[in-house]
């Protein structure tokens, strides 16, 4: 049997938001090396799991709410003799400016023998915050995976599903499994059980989720009840878990896509809690529930989570990311099943985690319309034609020549120049030459291969005779960051047919009991075909407000895809497209996970109307955009 591969610890115990050991995620060098995520990751993740919005709203109180929201706060730190130990083995917090990663556990606990029985974790899910590129990126890791588990003093290391790691060890466990196997230092731990997440959702006042199909269990013992219809809707405590939790006809896979679509759906409704009295109920709730863990044991500062909340609820349009697992094989039998992925694939999605392209939307819709695209990064000279010299600013060993070698290796014409000045440069320090042609966008591009570095212009006493200087400082530890990733996809024909015949009836059928011009999907997906476990649902999708969903069934034949038509125009799912073009006559709004086309939407007459992929964006992205075009009023309207 394959099992995934076991990465080794960080060199120090503390490498940050990115990889920083020898098997890293990347390639035979590791990833960043220096302390790199920033609070904000946490306070991004524990907002949108629970309820970013909480956060953001905090933001405009003041006064005497401040200590109320102060003392909040300090309720989620560890409590127990276990949670404090899990806190020790997290990595230490980055700068503010660095990013950060923070596992989010979300456990089932069920009562056995014992009192209080044993918990299971049924979420795990890495966020990483970049503030530097104003990027969060999503993990999520099935529960049903095989992995080399880390163990702890009652349970030994051995290969198990990854969600054992919490029954034998605790939220401790599952940060050890989850760093060994991927690399990657984790600054924050945040733990809730879905007794809380039931809480909070209704305290939300429900979350609005587009649901791709209908879903229904009220036979199978062996799994949760579950009566949900297809459509935007809202969903309520008990409804929402449901949804986020199902895995009866399909896999961990898709559950996993189901559980980001909820981040990504807290997250577009945000912008409307204002009222503060909304506001101290969610706290309560969260702060009653979630336990947050802090690498170094530090507790969570006030204005370092309001800061950093901000700044997640200002985050462009379109950054933020689903990097997605992908599963080598399923192992079934009649009791249970299990998933395993290549150390190819471990290391496939960990560079996509810890890279995300802010460019891939852009780039993948010029793709699609058959434009060049264009990137808007400044970017430096090739590093063929930059000539560096290194110095050692930190006193180890060999350090100035590590980096020598590793910048050859990338293609910069280096050299090891020795000792600098002195032995203290915590952070590495990149001189450029002002009066040299791409000397700056040289230095930016080499502050980014070492992470924790800043660029400096050179003073004539610095006797720059290169176009850079590179001096080592502390935050170096053996490693470059990995080349920048592009994730441009390749043009292909949109896989569609023209057959307005199946849908046309259902949509004059629906004409009746709507208020606003219904479209007909004259093009649809060529592997596809209309639902039937619910093909068109007609419903009111809020007060004073109507709409019509139509549900596919897509290529592999558990996966849907839908059309939602409505006359609802400010629905939060439309908030923050990656970017809006103008094809024929329409505005569309587009809005990408990655370089995948998620949803395409679009305002006529006094309707709104999208379609939106599937849960794991099979639909291509030409494909998308030719259904969307393909929305024409009824013959004769």
């Amino acid at each position: 049997m394959r099992t995934t591969l076991k990465r080794g610890a960080t060199r120090n115990g503390s490498t940050n938001g990115v990889a920083a050991l020898p098997p890293n995620p990347l390639a035979p060098v590791t990833v960043y090396a220096k302390p790199r995520r920033g609070p904000f990751r946490l306070v991004g993740r524990i907002v949108v799991w629970l309820a970013l919005t909480l956060l953001v709203a905090a933001g405009g109180l003041g006064g005497g709410v401040w200590l109320w929201w102060e003392h909040s706060l300090a309720a989620t730190a560890p409590k127990t003799a276990e949670e404090r130990e899990a806190q020790r083995v997290l990595d230490s917090v980055p700068a503010a400016d660095q990013p950060a990663v923070a596992i989010v556990i979300g456990y089932d606990r069920r009562y056995g023998k014992e009192q209080g029985g044993e918990s299971r974790s049924d979420t795990i899910m890495l966020i990483r915050a970049d503030p530097r590129l104003k990027t969060i990126s999503m993990l999520s890791f099935p529960r049903d995976l095989r992995v080399e588990l880390a163990g702890c003093k009652d349970s030994a290391p051995r290969i198990a599903k990854i969600n054992e790691a919490f029954t034998d060890c605790g939220t401790k466990g599952t940060v050890e499994t989850i760093r060994n196997l991927t690399g990657i230092p984790i600054n924050y731990f945040i733990t809730v059980d879905f007794r809380s997440f039931i809480k909070v959702v209704n305290d939300l006042g429900g979350v609005y989720l587009d649901v791709d199909r209908r879903y229904l269990n009220n036979s199978d013992a062996t799994y949760s009840a579950i009566d949900v219809h297809s459509g935007y809707q809202r969903l309520f405590g008990e409804k929402a878990l449901a949804f986020v939790r199902y895995r009866h006809t399909d896999n961990d896979f898709v559950r996993n896509a189901r559980q980001q679509e909820f981040v990504k759906a807290v997250k577009q409704q945000v912008s409307g809690l204002s009222a503060a009295w909304k506001l101290r109920g969610i706290v309560n709730s969260i702060t009653s529930h979630v336990t947050v863990g802090v690498g170094g044991g530090r507790e969570l500062e006030p204005e370092t989570v309001l800061s950093y909340a901000k700044l997640a609820y200002e985050l462009p349009s379109g950054n933020l990311f689903q990097a997605r697992l992908a599963p080598e094989r399923l192992a079934e039998d009649s009791f249970s099943f299990s998933l395993t992925a290549s150390d190819e694939e471990i290391e496939r999605v960990t560079d996509e985690f810890l890279n995300p392209d802010p460019e891939a939307g852009e780039k993948a819709t010029s793709v699609a319309v058959g434009e060049k695209p264009k990137s808007k990064i400044r970017r430096g000279p090739p590093a063929t034609s930059v000539n560096v010299e290194v110095t050692n600013g930190n006193g180890v060993a060999g350090a100035a020549d590590d980096a020598t070698y590793l910048l050859t290796q990338r293609g910069y014409k280096s050299v090891d120049g020795g000792n600098a000045d002195n032995f203290d440069y915590f952070r590495t320090v990149v001189l450029f030459d002002p009066a040299r042609a791409g000397a700056e966008e040289a230095a930016a591009d080499m502050v980014k291969l070492f992470g924790d570095a800043e660029a400096q212009e050179a003073t004539p006493e610095d006797r720059l005779e290169t176009m850079l200087r590179v001096v080592v400082g502390r935050t170096f530890q053996g490693t470059l960051a990995p080349a920048p990733r592009d994730t441009t996809p390749k043009r292909q024909p949109p896989r569609v047919v023209t057959d307005p015949s199946a849908v046309a009836p259902l949509v004059r059928q629906a004409r009746r009991k709507v208020d606003f011009p219904l479209l007909v999907p004259t093009v649809h997906e060529s592997g596809s075909a209309l639902s039937t476990l619910e093909p068109m649902r007609v419903y009111p999708i809020r007060k004073g407000d109507r709409a019509v969903r139509f549900v596919y069934n897509g290529p592999s034949g558990t996966d849907y895809w839908g059309i939602q038509q409505t006359s609802w125009t400010d629905a939060p799912i439309l908030e923050g497209p990656t970017l809006t073009r103008k094809i024929g006559k329409r505005d569309y709004r587009l809005y990408f996970n990655g370089p995948k086309l998620h949803m395409v939407a679009f305002e006529e007459n006094s309707g709104t109307y999208w379609v939106v992929n599937t849960l794991l964006d099979t639909l291509s992205n030409e494909t998308m955009l030719a259904i969307a075009k393909g929305l024409r009023p009824p013959k004769g309207q």
